[in-house]
C-alpha cells in the first residue's frame, strides 16, 4: 500500500516506523529537513520538505497514486486542511487527521465529504484517555484490549506466585478455574514468546500472559493469575495538560483525585474547569517534601502525564519509594518505554502506540473492525469478519485447524450473532455469542474472528486467509 503522512513528530515517526515493517510504500511530509534526514536513515522511507496543505508539495511527494494519507501533523488546522486537499484535488481513497479538538468526531458533518473530506479522525489524547481508564477499573492489568464491541477483551497480566493458575498447566485451567472460558493467547517468559504452547506448557511467576476472554470474566481472569488487588480508591495526577484534564473529568465522580501542576495559570484554569472534590496543588512532582505532605504513600495510583519522560520517570520512581501502591508513567520515547517497563515502574505507556491500532485498522486487508498492537508493535491482535462462503474464503466454513494458520498464530475467541445471514449488522435485541475457539471449532460466516499475532512479519500470511476471491480454491 501506498502511505503519505504528513508530520515526522513523535507520532508520523512511530506511524512510519511500524508501516514500513509491513512492506509498505512510506513517504512522510514535514518543514524540518533535519528530522526528515533522521527519519530516513533509521527507516527505508523517502523524505519531502514542504508545506503539506500546499498541492504543489503532495504531488512532490506522489500524492496522485497513493492509496491513504495519514495527516500527524502538530497543528489540527494543518491536518484538516490537507485532507481536504486531498480528498478534493486528488481524490486520495483514505484521509485520516490526528485532531485534538473534542469539537471534530467522526460523526461530524464538518468532517464528512462536504466538509473537510476526513474518514477517520485519531486523538492520542483521548486513546490515552481511554486505556489509562481501562488500567483504572483493572488495576491488576498491564494491558486491557475490546473486541467486538466490547464483548471480548483481551488481558496482559503479570503472573505472582499465589494466584491459582501459577505453576499449573494450562490443561489444568477448566479445572482450577470452572464456569470461566479462557484462552491464553501468549506467554512472554524475560521478554522472549515461549514457542507452541500446549496442554503441558506451565504459567510461572513473572510471566507475561495474554489471556482472551469474554469481558464479563476478566475479574475473575485477573484473580486466577494473581492474588486480587484492592480496588483503586485514591489517585494522584502529575500534570493538568490535555491528557491529565481528560482523564480527571472523566473519573472525578469515583475516585479521591489530587493533580499536582508546576505552572499557576494552568493550575487556575484546572481549578475552574474541575469540581470542588479535585483537589489542585501548585507544585513540582519530583518534590519529596510536596509528595509526602500530600500523603502519596496513602494513593492506590500515581499516575505521571506530564510531557516531560525524565520528569515522569523521577517522579514515580520516587512515587513508589515514598509508599504509592501502583505507579505508572506516560513516555514519548520508545527506547525509555521499554527500559522502565516492569521494573519499579509498573506500567509504561507509549501515546505513540495507543493510536496504532486505530489507524492499522485502515491498512489491513479484508474487513478488519479492530487491530491492537501488542508489545511496542512486535505482535499484534485482530479482529476481522468472516466473508464470503468456504468455496471463497478460506475462514468460512472450516475448522480452525484447516484454515493454515502460520506456525505461532492463534485464534483465542469467535463472536457470533452481530450480523444478519445477509452480512447487515443486527440489531439492538441481537443476542451474540462468545466462543472461545479450540482446534475443531467451525468458523461461520459473517463470525468475528479474533486473532493473535506474535510477529507482525505473519500479518499479511493471516490477512490473506479473511480475504473473499472470486478465483479460491482450497
Amino acid at each position: 500500500m501506498k502511505i503519505l503522512i504528513l508530520g515526522a513528530g513523535r507520532v508520523g515517526e512511530s506511524v512510519a516506523e511500524s508501516l514500513v515493517s509491513e512492506r509498505n510504500d512510506i513517504t512522510v511530509i514535514d518543514t524540518d529537513p533535519v528530522r526528515l534526514r533522521f527519519l530516513q536513515d533509521r527507516l527505508d522511507l523517502r523524505g519531502v520538505v514542504g508545506n503539506g496543505i500546499q498541492p504543489s508539495v503532495l504531488q512532490d511527494a506522489g500524492v496522485q497514486d497513493t492509496d491513504m494519507l495519514i495527516a500527524c501533523a502538530p497543528q489540527d488546522e494543518t491536518n484538516l486542511v490537507a485532507c481536504k486537499v486531498a480528498k478534493e484535488m486528488f481524490n486520495v481513497p483514505t484521509t485520516i487527521a490526528r485532531v485534538r479538538s473534542p469539537e471534530f468526531q467522526d460523526d461530524s458533518p464538518l468532517l464528512g465529504k462536504n466538509g473537510f473530506g476526513v474518514d477517520k479522525v485519531i486523538c492520542p489524547e483521548q486513546s490515552v484517555t481511554a486505556y489509562i481508564r481501562k488500567l483504572i477499573e483493572y488495576p491488576e492489568a498491564l494491558q486491557v484490549l475490546e473486541f467486538a464491541h466490547g464483548l471480548v477483551s483481551l488481558i496482559a497480566v503479570r503472573a505472582v506466585a499465589g494466584g491459582p493458575l501459577v505453576r499449573h498447566r494450562l490443561e489444568e485451567i477448566p479445572q482450577l478455574v470452572p464456569g470461566t472460558p479462557m484462552r491464553i493467547m501468549a506467554i512472554y517468559r524475560q521478554d522472549t514468546v515461549l514457542p507452541d504452547l500446549d496442554g503441558r506448557t506451565q504459567i510461572e511467576p513473572g510471566d507475561e500472559v495474554f489471556v482472551l476472554a469474554a469481558t464479563e470474566h476478566i475479574r475473575t481472569v485477573l484473580g486466577a493469575l494473581r492474588t486480587r488487588d484492592q480496588p483503586v480508591k485514591r489517585v494522584m495526577v502529575a500534570g493538568g495538560g490535555k491528557v491529565g484534564l481528560r482523564l480527571a473529568r472523566e473519573i472525578h465522580g469515583d475516585y479521591q483525585l489530587k493533580i499536582i501542576e508546576p505552572l499557576k495559570p494552568r493550575c487556575d484554569y484546572l481549578a475552574t474547569e474541575l469540581p470542588a472534590g479535585v483537589l489542585v496543588l501548585h507544585g513540582d512532582s519530583t518534590d519529596e517534601d510536596l509528595l509526602g505532605d500530600e500523603n502519596v504513600d496513602q494513593m492506590d495510583l500515581f499516575l505521571a502525564l506530564t510531557s516531560d519522560d525524565e520528569d515522569n520517570i523521577m517522579s514515580c520512581l520516587l512515587a513508589k519509594r515514598l509508599g504509592a501502591r501502583r505507579v505508572l508513567a506516560v513516555i514519548n520515547r520508545r527506547a525509555y518505554a521499554d527500559l522502565v517497563q516492569g521494573t519499579t515502574i509498573d506500567i509504561a505507556i507509549s501515546p505513540s502506540h495507543t493510536v496504532l491500532g486505530e489507524l492499522l485498522a485502515y491498512v489491513r486487508r479484508g474487513d478488519v473492525e479492530a487491530v491492537h498492537s501488542l508489545r511496542r508493535g512486535a505482535a499484534e491482535a485482530l479482529e476481522a469478519i468472516v466473508r464470503g462462503d468456504r468455496k471463497t474464503c478460506r475462514f468460512a466454513g472450516r475448522r480452525i485447524d484447516e484454515v493454515g494458520l502460520p506456525k505461532g498464530a492463534t485464534v483465542g475467541a469467535i463472536v457470533r450473532g452481530l450480523h444478519r445471514p445477509d452480512g447487515s449488522e443486527a440489531g439492538e435485541d441481537a443476542k451474540p455469542e462468545v466462543i472461545i475457539a479450540h482446534h475443531d471449532t467451525v468458523v461461520q460466516p459473517n463470525d468475528h474472528v479474533i486473532v493473535f499475532v506474535p510477529r507482525k512479519r505473519m500479518v499479511r500470511e493471516v490477512e490473506k486467509l479473511f480475504q473473499v476471491s472470486a478465483t479460491f480454491l482450497f
